[in-house]
């Protein structure tokens, strides 16, 4: 037992120490990569607008005139005491955008996680549990739909039908207009739970629905192709055939045994879909109007605003960095197997 343990210690640590460098060399290639794109950024976000030598005074507040080398170490230095800059076009604060707008994307992606995971582990159990049979090959199809459909067409067409023809939900935004509630977490939901209105809590969830079902369908085939492949190979293990032997029923063996054993892996990919979430919730919410950094994001690169890119991008990478090391910590103290 203290052998387990010292490993799984030993582990944590170096997963941890590494942390540093994989954030430095993620916020490396997002600083080069931001330094590709063509022209000056001051021109193209507000040539227009200012004189020269207004341009001149915002290239040297933005530190843009300096060498590339100490732009780079500039850059590091603020994001290590959490600046992320001010835009350009409408003289923000990244930090802020972030605040205000933070809350939104993060609601999204946590409920298009339940989302994937609601639907795509029962049916990936489903689909291993029966496999090779008329309902296995539509579910696999339904997967492969799933996960290759365009977030943005499924989108379109959830709110023609479901809000245009049927009426049941609203088409966009994240509540309707008359909801106000206290801005205590900059979470809508759970300031409203908070305030105990539970008219806003229901405004807010059914704005929720659709843009959370239609991004988390964008990784339902991940989850539900990964349980009934891992379900399968749990069946056909010598435990199962013990299992069986002694009495116990199917339905016990293939829940208690196999399932439990095809959930292992889903952890791990859970850190990898993060990623995948993120990204697709910059359509989804274009798409529906959710005022989240992923419309926040795609209205400053319209303007070209280079500062609120790069800020906001920087912290989608942090975020999906720490997401993958604490996802690597919790499978190996789920699965010993991951410490050697």
């Amino acid at each position: 037992m203290a052998r387990s343990g010292g490993s799984l210690r030993t582990y944590a640590l170096t997963r941890l120490a590494l942390l540093l460098p994989m954030i430095v060399i993620l916020l490396t290639m997002v600083f080069l990569l931001m330094r590709v794109a063509p022209g000056d950024p001051i021109t193209a976000a507000v040539g227009g607008q200012l004189s020269q030598e207004a341009q001149q005074q915002l290239r040297e507040r933005s530190g843009l005139n300096e060498p590339l080398l100490v732009q780079y170490f500039q850059y590091l230095g603020d994001v290590a005491t959490l600046d992320f800059g001010t835009t350009l076009t409408d003289n923000r604060a990244v930090t802020d955008i972030l605040v205000e707008s933070g809350g939104a994307t993060l609601t999204l992606t946590f409920a298009a996680l339940l989302v994937a995971l609601g639907i795509g582990i029962p049916l990936g159990l489903l689909a291993g549990r029966f496999r090779d049979t008329a309902g296995d090959a539509a579910l696999r199809i339904f997967g492969i739909l799933t996960y290759a459909a365009p977030v943005f067409f499924v989108g379109l067409l959830a709110q023609l039908f479901f809000s245009s023809y049927l009426g049941w939900l609203p088409t966009s935004k994240e509540s309707d207009a008359t909801t106000f509630v206290d801005e205590v977490t900059h979470i809508l939901l759970v300031d409203a739970v908070i305030a105990g209105d539970w008219e806003a809590v229901a405004d807010v969830l059914a704005h929720l629905v659709l843009p959370a079902v239609t991004l988390g369908l964008l990784v339902t085939g991940v989850f539900l192709r990964l349980v009934r492949v891992n379900v399968m190979q749990s069946l056909k293990g010598d435990y199962i055939e013990a299992a069986r032997a002694r009495g116990i029923g199917e339905r016990s063996v293939v829940l208690r045994h196999a399932f439990r054993n095809a959930l292992v892996p889903v952890i791990t990919v859970m850190g990898l879909q993060a990623a995948l979430l993120l990204s697709g919730a910059v359509l989804t919410e274009r798409t529906f109007s959710w005022p989240g950094l992923g419309s926040e994001l795609i209205e400053y690169l319209n303007n070209r605003d280079y500062i609120a890119v790069q800020g906001i991008i920087t912290v989608f990478a942090i975020v999906v960095v720490v997401i993958s090391v604490l996802i690597d910590l919790v499978n190996a103290f789920v699965d010993p197997r991951v410490r050697y």
